[in-house]
């Protein structure tokens, strides 16, 4: 009776995790995305651990999770691991106003993003 259930859109050496509703452009959030992607985990790992944007905190807090599903619901080796895909996506746009001079309005656009992360398992060199 039930909705059958659907594939799985990844590859079996891959795994992911996605955040929704991030409190940041998607321009400032592609920045953080492209230090990180095609690099190792550990590395891309400490590259958000130590950048001085706000919005690397909750990239490296996506990237951990994809990390975990990697391990727990895929055995995979996490050692092996690298950032295959790091998108961005727009979502919600809050629009706020602001009083201006002369009766006038001025508009404030607060953005929200969202970021897909993919890990993918290197092959072993034989």
């Amino acid at each position: 009776m039930g909705k059958k259930s659907q594939e799985r859109a990844l590859s079996e050496n891959e795994a992911m995790a996605f955040a929704k509703h991030l409190r940041t452009s998607p321009q400032k959030l592609n920045l953080v995305a492209q230090t990180i992607r095609g690099s190792s985990c550990e590395t891309a790992l400490a590259s958000l651990t130590f950048s001085h944007r706000r919005i690397a905190e909750d990239v490296k807090k996506v990237l951990q999770s994809a990390i975990a599903n990697a391990e727990n619901n895929h055995q995979l080796d996490v050692d092996r691991l690298f950032v295959a895909e790091a998108s961005v996506g727009k979502d919600i746009v809050m629009k706020r106003w602001r009083a201006r001079a002369r009766g006038r309005t001025g508009r404030i656009l607060k953005p929200f993003s969202n970021i897909r992360v993919v890990v993918r398992e290197r092959e072993e060199i034989a």
